[in-house]
């Protein structure tokens, strides 16, 4: 099955990445998020431990999906992390093949950086059981969440899974975002922030409100 962008009708999710404390995950919650991830590596500014993690877990309401950010952990490390903690989706962000991102029961979302002549189609088909593939901009040696964005006209118009678009995305440019590319899905961490980690309520705002616009209608209707 593949998944044509611009599908009439169809609503943008959004994914707020990064998330650090309760605090902030109550408040992206309220604003109206489908998803939030948390960072599960070590070297990010933006990442959590085990206890951290199980209290944001703990305090979100119901239907907004936790998702955890590993890159290029071992599978023990992966498996602790999901005895500890309740997780809905991993998201894998490093240079990890099919096969190190499934046997942990649960959906998986699997992150490539998007270089010149990266071919999308052939890597979404090589993560045929991957249930998104998110796209995110090339910076060396970083896996993610630097604030770039990238030329969206690479992207092709059809992959066999729901698209995830990352990069440089803030409430100023995800209308274009959305409009251009058609996602499933936007992904924001840094676009949404006040320092690393810690989010803006009025920017979590702001960026919904601008989805919202872009998908044609008002999410307070």
């Amino acid at each position: 099955m593949e998944f044509a962008k611009g599908a009439s009708g169809m609503r943008t999710r959004v994914k707020v990445c990064g998330l650090t404390s309760v605090e902030d995950a109550l408040e992206v919650a309220a604003a109206g998020v489908d998803a939030v991830g948390l960072v599960f590596y070590p070297p990010s500014s933006r990442a959590v431990g085990l206890e951290q993690a199980q209290a944001i877990r703990a305090a979100l309401p119901p239907f907004v999906s936790v998702v955890g950010l590993f890159v290029d952990a071992a599978r023990d490390v992966i498996e602790q992390t999901l005895a500890a903690v309740s997780l809905d989706c991993l998201q894998f962000h490093g240079e990890e093949r099919p096969l190190d991102c499934v046997g942990y029961g649960m959906p998986y979302i699997k992150a490539v950086r998007v270089q010149e002549g990266f071919d999308l189609i052939q890597f979404a088909a090589r993560h045929e059981k991957a249930q998104g593939i998110l796209v995110d901009a090339y910076v060396p040696g970083l896996p993610g969440g630097t604030g770039q964005t990238f030329d969206w006209a690479v992207l092709p118009r059809r992959l066999p899974c729901p698209l995830v678009l990352s990069g440089g995305l803030t409430a100023h440019n995800v209308g274009e975002a959305v409009r251009t590319v058609h996602p499933w899905a936007v992904d924001v961490s840094s676009g949404v922030e006040r320092t690393p980690g810690r989010k803006d309520p009025l920017r979590v705002q702001h960026f919904l409100e601008a989805v919202a616009k872009a998908d044609g209608f008002d999410r307070e209707k």
